[in-house]
Order: structure tokens, then C-alpha cells, then sequence
């Protein structure tokens, strides 16, 4: 079994129910759940909107390889609604549910269609603030500092927009 963390946002309709609805997908086809953050809302990151983004973190313990959690993430999103992935080259734009694969287990790949540790998951507040609630003292493995030091760093930088605003529980 492999340990993974997984980021979930979403900013269009229900975000509460769409966010719980991810996290129930997860464990029912990917593995348990151990812990998952509060919610937290947010401005968008990357792009201007006038709808806030809800954030949370999970931890999951799987037996699914990365490749394979990656497309049960990306089934689960296009069955919550949404239509394609951004980033990258794309532009990102508003969207119903997002899973972002962040870590599993300390590896460190590079491959097209998968980077792990998420190759920004240390410049977002939205990421880090629900990742610390959960896993504080968990070591990047590549930047070999804790999420709970990379928090204090993002805070100190602070990137808007993307700012995590308090705990909405």
C-alpha cells in the first residue's frame, strides 16, 4: 500500500457536496481515506473569477500505482462535470471539481501527464494551509522541508491571488 495526498477544489455550483462527492468517489475506488482537512475558501489562482474556490486535502491509502490513481482522479472529474483538465499550456479557467495528485509515498517522477510532487503544490497557499491541517510534519521529497515549514514560506511570499482565507469547516 502506498500513501498519496490529494488536493480537491471546485468553484462552480454546489462546492460543499461536489468536494464530499470526490472524497466518497476516492475511497470507494482508489482506497481509505485516514484524514481529510477542513474546507477552505479561496480566490481563484491563475486566472480572475468571481467565484471563490472551496479547498480541502486527503490523505489516502492506496494499492493503485500513481498512473492508475491519476485516471481514477480524472474519471471521478469528468463524472462530477467537468469537461477538461487545465493547466499546463491551458488556460485555467472555473470548473465544478478538481483533484490534484500532490504526493505519493516520497517519490519523485517526471513523466507527460504526471509530475509528482506536484510541481507547485509548494507556491499554493489553497494546497499547503489544508495539507498542514493533516499532515504537518510530512517532508517534501524533493525541497526536504515539512509542509508545515513550506505553509510558513508560501505565507511569508504571499502569492494572490489564491490566498487561503479561514477554515469554512
Amino acid at each position: 500500500m502506498a500513501t498519496a495526498y490529494l488536493g480537491l477544489g471546485a468553484n462552480l455550483g454546489n462546492r460543499r457536496k461536489q468536494l464530499i462527492a470526490a472524497a466518497a468517489l476516492l475511497a470507494e475506488r482508489a482506497g481509505d481515506i485516514p484524514a481529510l482537512s477542513g474546507f477552505y475558501e479561496t480566490a481563484p489562482w491563475g486566472y480572475d473569477s468571481p467565484h471563490p474556490f472551496l479547498n480541502a486535502a486527503l490523505q489516502l491509502e492506496t494499492g493503485l500505482s500513481p498512473a492508475e490513481l491519476l485516471a481514477v482522479t480524472q474519471q471521478i472529474e469528468r463524472e462530477l462535470g467537468r469537461s477538461s483538465k487545465t493547466g499546463g499550456t491551458a488556460a485555467y479557467r472555473d470548473r465544478p471539481v478538481d483533484i490534484d495528485l500532490l504526493l505519493y509515498d516520497r517519490l519523485v517522477l517526471e513523466q507527460p501527464g504526471l509530475v509528482l510532487p506536484h510541481p507547485l503544490m509548494h507556491k499554493r497557499l489553497f494546497v499547503l494551509q489544508p495539507l498542514a491541517e493533516i499532515a504537518p510534519s510530512l517532508q517534501h521529497p524533493a525541497l526536504r522541508q515539512t509542509i508545515a515549514a513550506l505553509l510558513e514560506q508560501a505565507k511569508k511570499r504571499r502569492h494572490p491571488p489564491g490566498d487561503a482565507l479561514p477554515s469554512i469547516q
